[in-house]
């Protein structure tokens, strides 16, 4: 099974490239981030026309999850339960919901299409937010991999955190910025602690994973490493490759990020006669 992750940075402006690339690349299961729609809005024909089913949440024109398989899809969740809101309080008190997260399971697989908060700066109002939605879902998937142990789980999506220095194309000019701070980064490791693991970096995949559309930075490689499949260890002993497709940044109309892939060997878990969770 082919799984992948693209922030596609909306989908209904590069609906073609995404089913070409889908087809091309022989994807079997892709997630995806901004897709900036909600369900009325979103271009389900060329997909069903590639064999492909799409389940998604979004909610307005900003942010929006979604997954595209050609295999059966199972237990959609839309958002997890501890997730905070941001914005302009109801009249409850209770914050809005942001259409960041999706949960499916696909042949036995659970996975998530994340789009972490941006944080915009350290000042801002978002750069809490983006931290406590952080530790939610930290605290979340440690409860996921207690209570299903046996089911392979993968995290995957626009983190909107570089983890090291080398992540960046030059670390003294993200001082005193988002995404590579601190609390952001130790974040990002609780992700670790709580048993993930990076499915490409483990297995020597390098490169950026985004580059800004302005000043040239996709030419130059001024580019970031924010996109990741952080894999249980049931799941990352079934990935056998890993990749970061560069060459989507290229061409007409590119998204700003390009799609993260890892190869899946399912073998196994058909092979194990112990039953699964789902």
């Amino acid at each position: 099974m082919r799984v992948a992750t693209w922030n596609v940075n909306s989908i209904r402006t590069r609906v073609g490239r995404v089913v070409d690339w889908l087809v091309r690349e022989d994807i079997d299961v892709l997630a995806m981030q901004e897709i900036k729609c909600k369900e009325s809005q979103f271009p389900f024909a060329p997909f069903d026309e590639a064999g492909y089913d799409v389940v998604l949440h979004g909610l307005n024109q900003w942010n929006g999850v979604a997954f595209a398989s050609r295999l059966p899809i199972e237990d959609v969740t839309r958002g997890f339960d501890s997730a905070p809101g941001f914005g302009k309080p109801d009249e409850s008190g209770a914050l809005p919901q942001e259409a960041r997260s999706l949960g499916v399971t696909v042949n036995g697989v659970r996975l998530w299409s994340l789009y972490v908060p941006n944080g915009r700066g350290l000042t801002d109002p978002h750069y809490p937010y983006k931290l406590d939605w952080l530790a939610k879902l930290a605290a979340e998937t440690s409860g996921w991999l207690a209570e299903h142990p046996d089911q392979p789980l993968a995290l995957m999506g626009d983190f909107n955190i570089a983890p090291l220095d080398t992540d960046v194309w030059d670390i003294a000019l993200f001082e005193a910025h988002t995404h590579v701070s601190q609390p952001e980064r130790d974040a990002f490791a609780a992700f670790e602690k709580a048993g993930l693991i990076d499915a490409l970096r483990t297995r020597g995949v390098e490169g950026y994973t985004y580059w800004d559309y302005q000043q040239l930075r996709f030419p130059r490689n001024e580019g970031m490493r924010i996109d990741f499949i952080l894999g249980s260890h049931g799941f990352d002993e079934l990935v056998t490759a890993g990749r970061i497709d560069r060459d989507e940044r290229k061409g007409d109309a590119p998204s700003d990020h390009v799609p993260v892939v890892v190869d899946v060997d399912l073998g196994s878990l058909e092979d194990d006669d112990r039953p699964m969770i789902f």
